[in-house]
């Protein structure tokens, strides 16, 4: 008969009764401590027998809830050939965020970050008609980033634990149920795993395809920062959509007026110059809200059907003088191209362009007008709307424009999402003001559309006889990423303290003392529990102090304590609490093992 008691004195463990000095958050900090992982390199983590066992229970609740809806598991390798990446343009992509290599005879491997292509090549070679789907095949695997800064732990590591799926269908509609059913499965394993969480519609980014929703962990912590409404969704921020602002009536708005502003290049000059110069006529003081700032960007593209190799692109962005443009978001808009600020050369590139004064009448529709023959892109924010008047560049040196307005006077190439969010400004919803909060990422789901079908030229026979492209989603949990949230959310000054249903075991059997009856009555209540089916850590140490002992038990963080004491065995009992100290008393020996299974029972209920 197996046994499911871990014994303390042959474990593979080793507590540490100090934080290791490089850890920086406290799941790193504890997990360590109380013996579930040791660092090998930053962002690489061996798994020891403790650990592994919360793992394990973490993927089979996932394994359970993927049963739950037909989903059928397979098993990829690590280690994948470039050229299903190039098909799909994502060896340039991914940039330097993933590890390349070339084996003995120089072909290019990539270490797999995420396995998209994969699964589409693996349903291209044995599937050929509609009869054949729909299909969600998944997998639990390593996967590997290269991380710049490895942080947090197992929170933001380069090698990391994956579970991904992907639905195959024949048409959007069951793409749609597929991804509701895989939400739905999402739901219920974080629910099972006590971990909060907050759905937050969000970019797809360089996995591409259209309706995206991140699954985040609120947490002080987080990278993510997402945006929260009165009605209770959220977005990403990056996801977040300005509600479309009412057109301005600028019908009594006095004609553009060019003006001598020297010395004027930043935000506040243009305030003291405008205040001394050109008062204005409501009576208030020129602000920065007043000013349409224009921010020249660099997007960087990769190669292409016009461009053999990747190649690069200014652009100019008019964003009201108060705000700062978020780069992230407006990346997300331009992606897969990654954008940066704008360098000298870039500007030299473009004479029309004067540091400190420019303005939207040398770029985008009217740029022509004013002698510009290769115009560059101009976009407005979403803050910037029709019919707004505006204090901006007028693309002379020390010369600005007043009363440009928009819709009127210029026009742009288009509206992007380009300033950072803040409080109070309206949710995409209208329910109110937006409230934000951090969060780190446990899991994601896509409605990837056909993006990888095509690329790789997934089609099927439909009902016609007519070969069509398959429709696919794509949905990932951070299976050891999760492990570190529940980690972070459930511990106290002492140590972890593990939701029952993957605790590595549920009782945790203490013998303190040097009497023998201690240890004999102990022996035989971890007997009594693996009857009953429980999993026991047993401390059957005979020459550790009781207090190691009981801070050993609160380190690892297991939800019931059974200590078998000289006293308590004299007395005829065993103490019984839980891992918080809640519910501590003394159960007669004889009645030990079912009152402990009880409260199991109840932890688990």
């Amino acid at each position: 008969m197996t046994s499911n008691t871990l014994r303390m004195s042959t474990m593979f463990l080793r507590t540490l009764r100090e934080d290791p000095a490089d850890a920086d958050v406290d799941s790193a900090k504890l997990l360590q401590r109380a013996g579930y992982i040791r660092k090998a390199a930053p962002g690489i983590w061996t798994w020891l027998p403790l650990g592994l066992k919360v793992l394990n229970k973490i993927e089979a609740i996932i394994r359970e809830e993927m049963a739950s809806i037909d989903a059928q598991e397979v098993h990829f390798p690590a280690l994948l050939p470039r050229e299903p990446y190039e098909a799909t343009h994502r060896w340039e992509e991914y940039g330097d965020n993933i590890f390349r290599l070339k084996d003995r005879h120089q072909a290019d491997y990539l270490l797999a970050p995420t396995h998209e292509e994969m699964f589409t090549l693996l349903v291209k070679d044995m599937y050929s008609s509609y009869k054949d789907l729909p299909v969600t095949l998944y997998q639990i695997q390593t996967k590997y980033r290269d991380e710049f800064r490895p942080r947090a732990g197992l929170i933001r590591g380069r090698e990391f634990v994956m579970k991904d799926a992907y639905s195959f269908s024949i048409d959007e509609e069951g793409l749609k149920k597929a991804y509701y059913d895989e939400r739905g499965a999402y739901e219920r394993v974080f629910q099972r795993l006590d971990l909060k969480y907050v759905p937050v519609f969000a970019m797809s980014g360089p996995m591409g395809g259209s309706a995206s929703e991140e699954f985040l962990a609120p947490m002080p912590i987080g990278e993510d920062t997402f945006a929260l409404a009165p009605s209770g969704k959220a977005w990403n921020v990056e996801a977040l959509h300005t509600p479309e602002l009412p057109e301005i009536d600028c019908s009594n708005t006095p004609a553009a007026e060019k003006r001598a502003t020297p010395d004027a290049k930043t935000i506040d000059k243009m305030i003291e110059r405008g205040n001394a110069d050109k008062p204005r006529d409501d009576g208030r003081e020129w602000q920065a809200s007043d000013i349409l700032k224009n921010v020249v960007i660099a997007v960087k593209h990769a190669e292409d059907a016009d461009h053999d190799e990747p190649w690069r692109e200014v652009i100019v962005v008019g964003v009201p003088g108060d705000r700062t443009v978020d780069m992230k978001r407006l990346e997300a808009q331009f992606a897969p191209a990654e954008l940066e600020e704008a360098n000298e050369e870039d500007l030299k590139k473009h004479p029309e362009l004067v540091p400190g004064y420019i303005g939207p009448m040398v770029l985008g529709p009217q740029a022509k007008a004013a002698g510009v023959e290769d115009p560059i892109r101009y976009f407005v924010d979403a803050h910037v709307v029709k019919g707004s008047a505006w204090f901006t560049g007028a693309d002379e040196n020390e010369v600005d424009y007043y009363n440009l307005v928009y819709g009127r006077d210029f026009q742009a190439d288009g509206t992007v999402e380009a300033v950072e969010v803040r409080h109070g400004d309206m949710s995409p919803d209208g329910s109110g003001p937006l409230s934000f909060e951090r969060g780190v990422e446990i899991g994601q789901v896509f409605q990837l559309g056909l993006k990888y079908s095509k690329a790789l030229d997934l089609k099927v026979l439909d009902q016609n006889g007519k070969a069509v492209p398959v429709w696919m989603g794509c949905y990932g949990i951070g299976v050891s990423r999760v492990l570190a949230c529940i980690a972070e959310t459930h511990h106290d000054e002492r140590g972890l303290a593990w939701p029952t249903v993957i605790a590595p075991a549920q009782v945790h059997v203490v013998a303190t003392g040097k009497n023998a009856e201690a240890f004999e009555a102990a022996e035989k209540l971890v007997t009594e529990l693996e009857e009953r089916g429980l999993e026991v850590i047993y401390d059957d140490r005979k020459k550790v102090s009781p207090g190691v002992k009981f801070k050993d038990a609160e380190l690892i963080g297991v939800p019931v304590i059974a200590v078998a004491g000289r006293d308590t065995v004299n007395n005829g009992t065993i103490e019984v609490r839980d891992r918080n100290g809640e519910n501590n008393v003394a159960v007669p020996v004889a009645e030990a093992a079912d009152a402990i299974a009880d409260r199991v029972k109840t932890l688990l209920a």
